[in-house]
């Protein structure tokens, strides 16, 4: 259970003592709870915007409260399972997805804390999501090959009781802190309201300050993304770090000089083949334009694989700025011998990152104005 939260005054450290060369300070740092392991799911989506509306309620209501990123889940599967279904087997059906789809889920399902629904069976310890999604892909494959030759409603049932047997029923009622809730006046207690969440990106192949659905795998569910300029998205996110709100962001991963280990993130001038030649040493970095990070999202090298939650901003000894990442692989392991945050440099943020969701008010008010918020 998450007991300790992050307090929100500024401090400085080093993490020499991870074979490289940065030392950074927190120039921005709000309140968020400890970083915790998504375990072997695909569910980094939820871990991190559960995360996102952790801090969302600390805001909103002073309250600290673990959220269950399982529930979310839970009530999103039905959901993905009835897009697979519907479209004939011709979209993905994975354990992945999008920050909007926890809005979703809580809009329709409500919320619940982790205490009411973890989403582990007797005697399990980590999340582990290789067998049911396996077990309801095969399910559903063989409802969409039809044997009956006309699909009756019952594969829904089907595929519930599944998601019960593995993760757990959900919840009518429950009991927190001495009171009686369900999950919609649970959320209400909250005071997160889903509709106050949008979702901003930008690339050039769409009209700015206009919606769009981006077509990306994990955005099963249609998504919509408002489009601002490259400058915008990363003005947005400062703006909402340094007025009080943090930020969820998707972003990708897969890069040679993205290190958990090490905790830092960048886009060197020089190709970089080996992590510990990008964390010896501060390096120059490139500069990112729209034009470079379409090219690289359109070849394919800058994909959605991983959300990561935002909690502040940080310089190194060079006044260069980063953004402080809360990532959901755990923290003080061998894989991450450290707090479990990554340092991004606005480099990486530029050319890396798919989109942020942001509470609307974190918008300057000109971008809200053209957006038509």
């Amino acid at each position: 259970m998450k007991k300790i939260f992050v307090s929100a005054f500024l401090f400085c450290f080093t993490i020499a003592a991870f074979a490289q060369d940065y030392q950074f300070k927190t120039t921005v740092d709000l309140e968020a709870t400890p970083v915790i392991s998504q375990g072997r799911t695909g569910t980094c989506w939820s871990f991190s915007a559960s995360s996102f509306l952790e801090s969302e309620i600390i805001r909103l209501t002073g309250k600290q409260i673990d959220i269950s990123e399982m529930y979310n889940v839970r009530n999103t599967y039905p959901k993905k399972a009835w897009n697979y279904v519907m479209r004939q087997g011709k979209a993905q059906f994975s354990q992945g997805g999008l920050a909007h789809d926890v809005m979703n889920a809580i809009k329709s399902d409500g919320l619940v804390p982790n205490s009411a629904y973890s989403g582990l069976q007797t005697l399990q310890e980590t999340h582990n999501h290789a067998e049911i999604e396996a077990v309801l892909k095969a399910m559903l494959d063989a409802y969409i090959k039809n044997p009956g030759k006309k699909l009756s409603t019952n594969w829904k049932p089907a595929i519930e009781s599944v998601l019960d047997i593995y993760l757990g029923k959900r919840p009518e009622s429950f009991s927190y802190e001495g009171k009686n809730y369900t999950p919609t006046s649970f959320l209400a207690m909250t005071k997160i309201n889903p509709d106050d969440y949008v979702t901003i990106t930008s690339f050039t192949h769409q009209p700015y300050y206009k919606p769009f659905i981006l077509n990306i795998p994990d955005n099963f569910s249609n998504g919509s993304f408002y489009n601002v300029t490259l400058d915008e998205l990363v003005a947005v996110t400062k703006n909402a770090l340094k007025t009080g709100y943090t930020v969820e962001l998707d972003c990708d991963v897969s890069e040679a000089t993205f290190s958990a280990k090490y905790a830092v993130a960048t886009i060197p001038e020089k190709e970089v083949k080996d992590r510990k030649d990008f964390t010896a040493e501060i390096l120059k970095e490139k500069s990112i334009t729209a034009n470079y990070r379409q090219q690289e999202f359109e070849n394919y090298t800058t994909t959605d694989d991983h959300l990561m939650h935002i909690t502040g901003l940080a310089e190194d000894q060079n006044g260069n700025t980063y953004f402080r990442v809360k990532n959901s692989w755990g923290s003080n392991t061998e894989r991450v011998p450290n707090d479990g945050h990554v340092h991004m440099s606005e480099a990486f943020f530029r050319l890396k990152t798919i989109s942020v969701m942001v509470h609307k008010d974190a918008l300057p008010k000109a971008l809200r104005q053209k957006l038509g918020l």
